[in-house]
């Protein structure tokens, strides 16, 4: 079977990966940044600019994506998942025989214990390190030295806020923003709470910002691929019986459900705006089936086409499993059995259903029955479904308990995803085409 070929946006930014040592790939779900990023790794080896290369993914990304396709993309090259049992991960990483070695971000810490000899890190999901506090950014930033090239592959820099520009960028260059986090915040950000350490961004920081990085950053315009639409349906539910709402909204307290934080009463109104809360003993008592009721018209007004159900709770899924024929995400098997069209429903909690899962093959409707107050999240869930591939118009339905906690989630989202589009944009404009250092020698 003939090797297939990028699209023309791919090669550019396949291009511009093998140009560069410190590099940022930032492109929707879906895109296809894992072909664009292989394809350039297969010609570096080939021309003899790098023998190794340690890919860093989420864990089913690491273990599955990468291996499958760099079967399509670079079949020449030999490929070892770092992933599962230390003695595994310890056996594949010094296993020189390996040209591209996978692995996980939770592993971060046991590599920086080990010496190792890699050419380039890709950085898969690079938000995963947006956090230059966290143990595994630590642990990392004590051995990153011995890697000269440095890749970043991700959807959105500004998923929660322009702060987690910093982490990502220091990861991939110091050069870009500097290496102190707080000489940053003081440059662009305002201080408004001391007490809580709260900042808000200078009215002029994010267009400073995009213009320091756009040098080291490929960005890809909405233009230069075409998708099915991604329709986007607010469905309004209406709660016939909120006094259980109301009286944790007012009280922190609804029989014997209680909220001792104000976090915990956040999570209580979300379960409640679906029907249900926890009580002490983490039982599911039920108060109202309004979203539940309004799906199954949904559903029904769909001609029971093919649809992913979102939840966030277990309950939900045991309500779902109780009122529907639907099926879960267990193993590869399930996946093919969605895509060959023979899950009706497939229920789908955004923590296990993200980076790396390929669902558009087996339907087009996505129904959000609770949301993750994460963009990246939520625009990784959608992104399922709306990717390269799939044929129809995607339809997302989002659905919104009036009058509650679950709008207030809504408009989170949207304000993210303005911050993001604003960044994407300053991004876009007036770029700046930086190439290798020249004492490479390496043009292409």
């Amino acid at each position: 079977m003939d090797q297939p070929t990028l699209r023309p946006y791919q090669e550019d930014a396949a291009d511009f990966l093998y140009e560069r040592d410190r590099a940022m790939v930032l492109a929707p779900v879906g895109a296809g940044k894992t072909a664009l990023t292989l394809t350039a790794i297969r010609d570096m080896i080939a021309d003899g600019i790098v023998k190794r290369v340690l890919v860093v993914a989420p864990l089913r990304v690491a273990s599955s994506v990468w291996p499958a396709e760099a079967k399509v993309w670079a079949p020449e090259l030999t490929v070892g998942v770092a992933c599962g049992a230390p003695e595994k991960r310890t056996q594949v990483l010094y296993n020189t025989d390996f040209q591209i070695v996978t692995t996980n971000y939770d592993n971060l810490v046991w590599l920086s214990g080990h010496k190792f000899a890699f050419d380039i890190i890709v950085f898969d999901e690079l938000t995963r390190l947006k956090n230059p506090s966290g143990a595994r950014f630590k642990a990392l930033s004590k051995v990153i030295d011995r890697i000269p090239i440095r890749w970043g592959l991700t959807g959105s820099f500004t998923s929660n806020g322009l702060e987690d520009v910093f982490g990502q960028c220091k990861i991939i260059d110091q050069k870009l923003l500097g290496r102190s986090k707080g000489a940053f915040m003081q440059q662009y950000f305002t201080l408004i709470n001391k007490e809580y350490n709260q900042w808000v961004p200078r009215p002029d920081a994010l267009p400073q910002v995009m213009r320091r990085i756009k040098p080291a950053t490929y960005v890809l315009a909405n233009n230069m691929y075409t998708l099915p639409q991604l329709l986007v349906v607010e469905v309004a539910v209406a709660m016939a019986d909120r006094t259980a709402y109301d009286n944790m909204k007012k009280h922190f307290l609804h029989e014997d459900i209680v909220a001792l934080t104000a976090a915990t009463v956040t999570q209580k109104l979300q379960q409640l705006s679906s029907g249900f809360a926890y009580d002490v003993d983490q039982t599911g008592r039920w108060y109202s089936t309004h979203k539940f009721d309004r799906l199954e018209e949904l559903l029904d007004e769909n001609q029971n086409a093919n649809t992913i159900i979102v939840y966030q709770y277990k309950e939900e899924l045991a309500e779902l499993k109780r009122r529907f024929k639907v099926a879960t995400l267990e193993n590869q098997d399930s996946i093919d059995k969605w895509n060959k069209s023979e899950t009706p429903l497939l229920a789908i909690h955004p923590a296990g259903a993200g980076h790396g899962l390929n669902l558009q093959h087996g339907g087009h409707n996505i129904v959000f029955l609770s949301l993750p107050w994460s963009l990246e999240l939520f625009e990784q869930t959608v992104g399922r479904l709306h990717r390269s591939g799939q044929k129809s118009d995607v339809w997302c339905y989002v659905m919104l308990t009036e009058n509650s906690i679950d709008e207030k989630i809504w408009m989170s989202l949207h304000n993210k995803k303005s911050l993001a589009e604003i960044a994407l944009e300053e991004l876009k404009s007036d770029a700046i085409q930086g190439q290798r250092d020249p004492s490479s020698g390496v043009s292409r």
